[in-house]
């Protein structure tokens, strides 16, 4: 399927000014198949040629202006209309097009546990061209008017409120939208279990299967109350309403993203309806993303990019967003403590590997669709909204909030770029946006600050060392030990500060040095931070008696970076950890430090022969973290001592037991991560999967499963995972994933080692076969993560620049991130 141009895409807005889609899909055409009609109603601007992009199974006639096209004349994706005339046209296509069984287009779903089917759709990028005939590119904005015939018992949810027509049994009418862009167009179809309420005049919808009824009916009061409280308060943030008719919320099976913001039907991965027992911190990340996909109602769906370089205008806005509206509306007020445990690493690594781009990068550097699907990364998210922070900062709250609503006032229901979204700031401010955003919005890359607190005459000065080229305002903490107790830290001032291009003295501040200087507290800026040698020795001290859970959130940020940087061994973070992490009360800062140090310091930066060591303190540390008063601390620690355990009579005792001593009792997530680990360790058999399948036959349990069966430390349960991974193609999105997670293992490097140099070139077929999903798949649960060998960076370095067959842009970038990660891990080895 070629990729849209960025110039072709600039000429077709030039000749089109789209009106209208009439869209009629048929869902009763059996499991491969569905019926799909558009007639789209638009206007050429001059005389000239184009095309309309579809990818069906079948085109069974094209008429344009009353004249029948070649069907024949299809290629790829692109249908060619050529001798347009200036002024009204009217296009139909119809067709037959393929249901998806990888989260692109209409995807289709069986759920395992009462045979039920639904299906729904995922548009974005340009995969609207699966599901109807579109001009597909965001500028051409346009009315949808979809009706639909699916069986008679389910439901149609759409982006406007659907209703049953008289017409036939099963037929559905969606509300027309107003101007939305082809990738926003949404239809989700089942028998759906529906929760419905009322609030601001308009009708909200939750939505799920209906085997995930209970669940999502223990939770319905909690998320009803987040959207109504996050509704309300971006009401009192912007001057536009809420710009379209209801607001559904649906919870769709093996969905690739975490959710996607389609107006009116916002489509969540429904792992957020939980099943099993989840951490506070858990319940608030669902919140934040309630939260930023409903601030997309405005930034994204009622003003939208102009072409995709700008999808940080999206992305980064509503992860802010998300956010501080969730910290302000809800009983999630320490958001930003996870932003910095959850997010800002992400941000950080992404900026810092060979395929970093600038928040906003040049246009140039987006020159076509497959291009622009690469930069869904922590840069236009973690990145950009930690840039958009500063900016608040920076800017002012009061100036900021009026330079977005004058963006909502000039461009609703339109398109804008950067530079109508600076303009609109810079309307409402006396400052220089223009030169803030060329300095933090167009470069890459991650300053690095570092305090060198000097004694000066009647007190000391906060002097900073910057690396980097931005300039930052930032708030800086002042910490003394407390003399009674030498590991609680008393936050003796805090105050902000300028860290300029150039060269500046800083202020003096009263009294001594204290014993830490903590920059960029409160986490206002995008800097990575390290500590003089006498703040360093008072954190190692004291880490844990910081009174303020983000300020102990940075510290841990840095001494990760510090790792990763090769400025602090492995075995010293562990340390630290281990005298510190049982007295830490942020479920968010246990649950981050634990997952670095699991997955990263004991499988990748620490040489095999002290993986043994390491696991023993994770395992010592957790099992003290069970005896927390806390059960979101208890479930924690839970999680990660069942990875680190290397006993599997211990293991199976607890299997048996229904609970961990001292911990929760076994819920399904706990049991099949059991049963992985068992398999891991060669102590489980198919017999104990199937078994455990029996006792869970949901899609999570099929999941578990594959993964459970990929895990098994012999020779042919590699064989077949291999094959259904790389050679049958059968494989769900979902169903692939679980397969990868189980295949590579650390304990099993031996078994593994003919596997490395296949790996690569069956990537690179499966990604030209399967798709963009499977191929970002491919290269980020099945590349070999625990060979930490240089053959492994030698072989995907050859891959990567190989003429041919080369590796598709999604599976390039994937595995150009993996390299560098690589190379980091062999770098901290080798420190």
């Amino acid at each position: 399927m070629p990729a849209l141009t960025r110039a072709e895409a600039e000429t077709r807005a030039r000749l089109l000014d789209v009106h209208t889609y009439v869209v009629d899909l048929d869902l009763t055409r059996g499991a491969d198949v569905f019926g799909s009609t558009t007639v789209i109603g638009f206007t050429a601007l001059a005389d000239g040629d184009t095309f309309v992009e579809l990818k069906p199974a079948a085109l069974h006639r094209a008429v344009l202006d009353g004249h029948a096209l070649d069907p024949a004349a299809l290629e790829d994706n692109r249908l060619p209309l050529t001798g347009l005339t200036e002024g009204p046209h009217e296009l139909r296509i119809e067709a037959d097009m393929r249901y998806s069984r990888t989260g692109e287009g209409m995807h289709r779903f069986t759920d395992p546990a009462d045979g039920e089917t639904y299906l729904y759709t995922q548009l974005f990028l340009d995969d609207v061209q699966r599901v109807v005939a579109a001009f597909d590119q965001p500028d051409l904005k346009a009315v949808f008017e979809v009706t639909v015939t699916a069986p008679p018992a389910w439901t149609v949810l759409g982006n406007g409120v659907a209703e049953r027509t008289g017409e036939a049994e099963g037929h559905w009418r969606i509300a027309p939208t107003p101007r939305i862009s082809t990738y926003l167009l949404a239809v989700a179809a089942g028998p759906w279990h529906s929760v419905r309420t009322e609030h601001a005049g308009l009708p909200f919808g939750l939505h799920c299967r209906r085997s995930l009824a209970p669940h999502l009916d223990a939770d319905v009061e909690e998320l009803f109350d987040i959207t109504r409280r996050c509704f309300d308060r971006y009401h009192e943030l912007f001057a536009e309403p809420y710009p379209f008719d209801s607001y559904d919320q649906a919870f769709v099976p093996e969905f690739n993203a975490g959710a996607m913001e389609n107006p009116g039907l916002v489509t969540f991965r429904d792992e957020m309806v939980f099943r099993s027992a989840v951490t506070d911190a858990e319940r608030q990340t669902r919140g934040m993303v309630v939260a930023h996909e409903m601030a997309h109602m405005w930034f994204g769906d009622l003003v939208t990019l102009r072409w995709w370089d700008d999808i940080w205008l999206n992305e980064s806005f509503a992860e802010y967003m998300g956010y501080q509206v969730l910290s302000e509306a809800t009983r999630f007020t320490d958001t930003w403590t996870d932003f910095a445990v959850a997010r800002k690493g992400w941000g950080y690594d992404a900026d810092q590997r060979p395929s970093t781009h600038p928040v906003a990068p040049d246009p140039e550097a987006v020159p076509d669709t497959a291009s622009a699907l690469l930069n869904f990364d922590g840069i236009s998210y973690a990145k950009g909204a930690s840039a958009l922070r500063q900016l608040v900062t920076w800017l002012g709250r009061k100036d900021f909030l009026a330079g977005i609503n004058e963006h909502f006032s000039r461009h609703r229901f339109g398109n804008a770029a950067l530079a109508d979204f600076i303009d609109s700031l810079a309307s409402a401010t006396d400052r220089d946006v223009h030169a803030w955003a060329d300095r933090w919005l167009r470069t890459t890359g991650v300053d690095t600050l570092t305090p060198v607190p000097a004694e000066a005459d009647g007190g000391w000065r906060p002097e900073v060392v910057r690396v980097g080229e931005r300039p930052h305002r930032i708030a800086v903490a002042a910490y003394d030990r407390d003399p009674a107790d030498p590991a609680r830290l008393v936050l003796r001032e805090r105050f902000e500060t300028d860290v300029p291009a150039g060269a500046e003295a800083a202020a003096t501040r009263p009294g001594p040095r204290p014993d830490l200087v903590l920059l960029n507290d409160r986490d206002l800026t995008y800097a990575k931070i390290r500590f003089d040698a006498r703040s360093w020795d008072t954190l190692v001290q004291g880490l844990s008696g910081l009174p303020d859970p983000l300020a102990r959130a940075l510290v841990w940020n840095a001494a990760r970076d510090m790792v990763r940087d090769g400025e602090l061994p492995p075995a010293a973070y562990l340390d630290v950890a281990r005298a510190h992490l049982p007295h830490e009360t942020d479920l968010a800062v246990v649950q981050g430090v634990l997952g670095f140090a699991r997955v990263q310091l004991a499988d990748r930066y620490l040489p095999a022969g002290q993986r043994p060591g390491a696991l023993a303190v994770l395992e010592a540390l957790t099992r003290e973290l069970l005896r927390h008063e806390d059960p979101g601390m208890r479930l924690a620690a839970a999680r990660e001592l069942i990875t680190a355990v290397t006993d599997p009579a211990e293991l199976r005792g607890w299997l048996t037991a229904g609970t961990l001593p001292d911990g929760p009792p076994l819920d399904p997530e706990l049991r099949w991560q059991i049963l992985t680990r068992l398999s891991v360790l060669g102590a489980a058999d198919r017999a104990d999967i199937d078994a455990e399948l029996e006792r869970d036959p949901s899609a999570t349990g099929r999941e578990g499963a594959a993964r459970c069966r990929a895990a098994l430390p012999d020779a042919e349960a590699k064989r077949e995972a291999w094959t259904s991974m790389f050679e049958d193609d059968t494989l769900s999105n979902y169903l692939f994933t679980a397969t990868a997670q189980g295949f590579w293992q650390p304990e099993q490097l031996a078994l593994l080692g003919d596997y490395v140099p296949r790996y690569y070139p069956a990537a690179v077929a499966l990604a030209a076969r399967r798709g963009p999903a499977l191929a970002d798949a491919a290269g980020r649960w099945a590349f070999p993560l625990p060979v930490v060998d240089a053959s492994v960076l030698d072989l995907g370095e050859a891959c990567v620049r190989s003429a041919g067959p080369a590796p598709t842009p999604a599976l390039r970038r994937r595995l150009v991130d993996q390299l560098d990660d690589l190379a980091r891990a062999l770098r901290v080895r080798g420190a």
